[in-house]
């Protein structure tokens, strides 16, 4: 009989899904509100969005190295949602676009330090030959969050005359329940005293050298659909810029995590008995799909077909990209493996939401999203082999 996925690891996915409500009431709506209310550009919003997201993966690292030094996940676990959490008032309060930069930095920052040790601890929780799927689980609560986030945004923008500030506080309540959650039903593993694991890691750049040419592999792989990959906020200016309403903006965000979140846990529960690498060529053909749509479609509905596949795309690939790291990173570099992917697709993602928002600011929408198809295209091109060539057993 298969074995069950424990309660530490569903609980876990429940608070990504009550942070992701939090963060999505706020973001789904922060594009337009830089741009209509603050008078921002589209590159002050790539900015915006690449420099936080790099902010969180250049955190990640440290935490994930200072993780595998002490030998515990849960205390920064903790302490990153909580940071993200009192970071939600600040965007109700901001009066210019400096001032969100700042707010998104600081709610960055608190996604770095948590998300190293909290993707090495479900890796610790999951038990032999189900990785996949227990990654697969946690993003797929984690894209419902963002699902439930847009449409209560939606409905309280209608309820309160489009009152982007008072939306931006309620996004607190979540965030509140998420941390609570957290510290009430979270318990990190005991490790056997006789693992090799057991014994904390020692955490200095050495430690990067020691993590092997498969972990470096998937880390190539994820840095070049990153690449090709930039801010949502470009998703959600596109469906602006082809008629959808104000108050329906957070409907972009609602697709892309709808559709993630059906795919990532059956896509997760795939990958455990298949070839991840291989099913990775998918989330190279899937994002190229979306990228064609959203530069060709002229109307609304063909706009929100492409919004759909971007999120099949992410729902194909991100955990499957989470279960590799775990899967080639050694097990006492597990949280560090996690900080160095994540710093190379957060400074990744920045220079794509930089470039995005300049090639739309001087070339239009469309040239943008046919960069973005023609970088998966040359990744698809250049690592098929490598990706289908290094099967590996899962094993420590």
């Amino acid at each position: 009989m298969r074995a069950r996925l424990p309660a530490g690891i569903w609980a876990l996915g429940l608070v990504s899904l009550f942070n992701d409500v939090s963060s999505e009431m706020i973001h789904g709506l922060l594009p337009v509100f830089l741009v209509s209310v603050l008078g921002a550009g589209t590159v002050t919003v790539g900015l915006i969005e690449g420099l936080g997201e790099a902010v969180a993966a250049l955190t990640k690292l440290f935490s994930g190295l200072l993780s595998d030094r002490t030998g515990k996940r849960k205390p920064l676990v903790v302490a990153g949602y909580s940071l993200a959490t009192l970071s939600k008032p600040l965007f109700a309060l901001a009066p210019a676009a400096g001032w969100v930069l700042g707010a998104r930095v600081m709610d960055r920052i608190g996604k770095g330090i948590r998300g190293a040790p909290r993707d090495a601890l479900i890796g610790d929780l999951a038990p032999a030959g189900m990785r996949g799927a227990a990654y697969g689980l946690r993003q797929s609560l984690d894209d419902a969050g963002a699902v439930l986030g847009p449409l209560i945004a939606m409905a309280l923008m209608w309820l309160s005359g489009d009152d982007f500030r008072l939306v931006f506080w309620l996004a607190l309540v979540p965030g509140l329940a998420a941390v609570t959650l957290l510290v009430a039903f979270v318990r990190e593993p005991e490790p056997r005293r006789d693992a090799p694991e057991a014994k904390p890691a020692p955490a200095d750049w050495r430690a990067m050298t020691r993590l092997g040419a498969a972990f470096w592999t998937t880390v190539a792989v994820g840095g070049v659909l990153t690449l090709a990959r930039f801010s949502l906020a470009f998703l959600i200016l596109r469906a602006e810029e082809r008629g959808l309403t104000l108050a329906l903006t957070p409907l972009v965000l609602i697709l892309v995590h709808v559709a993630a979140s059906m795919a990532s846990y059956p896509m997760g529960v795939l990958a455990d008995r298949a070839d991840k690498r291989l099913l990775l060529v998918a989330g190279f053909v899937v994002l190229i799909g979306a990228d064609a749509v959203l530069a060709l479609g002229q109307g609304l509905p063909a706009i929100l077909l492409g919004v759909a596949l971007w999120g099949l795309h992410l729902g194909v690939s991100q955990g499957l990209l989470s279960a590799l790291v775990a899967e080639t990173a050694p097990a006492r570099l597990r949280a560090t493996g996690f900080g160095v992917f994540n710093l190379v697709n957060g400074v990744t993602l920045l220079l794509a939401s930089l470039i995005a928002g300049i090639i739309w600011q001087y070339f239009g929408p469309a040239a943008t999203f046919w960069t973005s198809a023609a970088v998966a295209a040359a990744g698809l091109a250049a690592f098929p082999f490598a990706l289908a060539g290094r099967p590996h057993t899962g094993r420590d």
